[in-house]
């Protein structure tokens, strides 16, 4: 360990302060959890000391402080000032110390793994990120399959001008921490070869109703960003934990085949570091996990669950030359494990006009609105406040927009993606996955978006009827004969 970087199996949950909360939680696992069949990929981060000789060295500070003036002054948009703002820190050039000890540390990693120049990914953790009351999806930057150590020096540099994207400006504005005083630390983990295999996301709660009792786990061909994104439809499996820890059983309660029309994987030579490419026939048609790795997953979800003591969300990849299934990011899950457990709020939707979509719900909402219907990140300007987000898929640029919109239709993703997993943070109810929202649905239409009948979410032509009841559970009498409930549809368990 330096002043500048540290080992991640040198690393507990408590450093949040100096490499932020990914890289806390990626060395909190390899330090504690190792021995429990918990496997990360070893790699090293930067601390935020390094962060803020780099910006004492280029004297950033006066020029972060007079941008962030003219913002909240009306001098200068949000565009302008964050575009000034990451110039300013890719042009910057490095101390010389940290630049040496981020070489000598990658150098190291290679002689661990046996590789001269190991590819790794490079990835942003910033220190207010990840936190169990401020966790929006990917506020700044990750870099994969990054080779070489001059490679390395240049993504950390754009790691550290990530920490000034328009979304990132746009999200501390709004929780209230100050620009200033935020620092950023760099991962930089061993790639694990999913790129030639598959990867996703799961949670030790089952996201849309709050249940404990279930882990819900996404996956995809290739490299996971295309399902963080939600650029495709991954496969979804679902788990009943209290049988998990059963070799004898295969509590697999749910597997839906996802349709997975690309999967990101490396680039060739002289090509950028991943593409994405069209997937085959064979792997549309087949799961991405066997029955034996779905439990695998599950029983590490469960163990990674119980150490940190609250409901978690977690990437996973899998090795494509080796078949382990690795965990590369772990943080806390914070809408379901936050929600009321005192008030049940039911939705009841009398539609005006016929259906028009389903998809995947997120929520158990209902709202309505006219469309606004945006292909691209560039066109959000366009946005009418209050109206109904239909679009492709969503990225963090599109967060300030997606709080102001009534709900939000996407053509792709799934219940892991980013535009669920923000409506989640948000409240609003979001249907994902309809497969061609942007081509059935046109700008200004009136719609009506319901989330309250259950997995799936339904788009109704024109401005139907809704109404709210909140029932209190505070005074619910105790009964000598137990209540049970007779479900005719097995997928709305969870929720009642």
């Amino acid at each position: 360990m330096s002043a500048n970087l540290i080992r991640f199996e040198e690393l507990t949950r408590e450093d949040v302060a100096l490499v932020g909360g990914k890289n806390a939680s990626l060395g909190e696992m390899i330090s504690t959890l190792a021995p429990k069949g918990i496997r990360v990929p070893p790699g090293f981060a930067t601390t935020s000391d390094a962060y803020r000789a780099f910006v004492a060295e280029n004297d950033l500070g006066p020029v972060i402080a007079y941008h962030v003036a003219a913002l909240e002054a009306g001098r200068m948009t949000l565009a302008e000032v964050g575009s000034a703002l990451r110039r300013a820190f890719e042009r910057g050039h490095w101390p010389a110390a940290v630049e040496a000890d981020i070489r000598a540390a990658y150098r190291d990693l290679g002689e661990r793994l046996g590789q001269a120049a190991p590819s790794v990914a490079v990835r942003s953790s910033a220190t207010a990120e990840d936190l169990p009351d401020a966790s929006f999806a990917g506020q700044q930057e990750t870099f994969l399959n990054i080779t070489g150590e001059d490679a390395l020096i240049t993504a950390c540099r754009r790691c550290y001008a990530s920490l000034f994207t328009d979304r990132a400006i746009s999200y501390r504005r709004v929780q209230g921490f100050d620009h200033s005083e935020v620092a950023l630390s760099v991962g930089v983990q061993m790639m694990v070869r999913s790129d030639i295999s598959c990867s996703g996301v799961m949670f030790s709660i089952d996201t849309e109703t709050g249940c404990d009792r279930f882990v819900l786990i996404t996956g995809a061909w290739g490299l996971g960003e295309t399902v963080v994104q939600g650029a495709v439809d991954p496969d979804e499996f679902m788990v009943f934990k209290p049988f998990a820890g059963d070799p004898a059983l295969t509590p697999i309660v749910a597997k839906d085949l996802g349709a997975k029309e690309v999967k990101m994987i490396y680039g060739s030579k002289g090509e950028p570091q991943t593409r994405n490419v069209p997937t085959s026939k064979a792997e549309r048609a087949r799961f991405t996990l066997s029955d034996a790795e779905v439990l695998e997953l599950a029983r590490m979800a469960i163990t990674i669950e119980d150490h940190y003591g609250l409901p978690m969300d977690m990437e996973w990849a899998k090795d494509g030359i080796t078949g382990a299934l690795y965990i590369v990011q772990a943080r806390p899950e914070t809408v379901q494990s936050r929600k009321s457990s005192h008030v049940l709020q039911s939705y009841t939707v009398k539609p005006a006009g016929p259906k028009v979509l389903e998809g995947l719900s997120v929520g158990n909402a209902a709202a309505a609105g006219r469309a606004c219907l945006i292909q691209s990140a560039a066109d959000i300007d366009t946005f009418v406040d209050g109206s109904v987000l239909v679009t492709s898929i969503t990225d963090p640029d599109w967060v300030p927009i997606m709080k102001r919109a009534a709900a939000i239709v996407t053509d792709h993703g799934g219940r892991t993606s980013h535009a669920a997993i923000v409506s989640r943070e948000l409240g609003l109810p979001a249907i994902v996955g309809t497969g061609d929202a942007t081509h059935v649905l046109h700008d200004g239409q009136d719609l009506t978006v319901s989330c309250a009948e259950g997995d799936k979410g339904t788009v109704y032509d024109g401005i139907g009827e809704i109404t709210t009841e909140d029932i209190s559970l505070d005074d619910i009498p105790e009964t000598r004969t137990r209540v049970m409930l007779n479900v005719a549809d097995p997928s709305a368990a969870t929720r009642w």
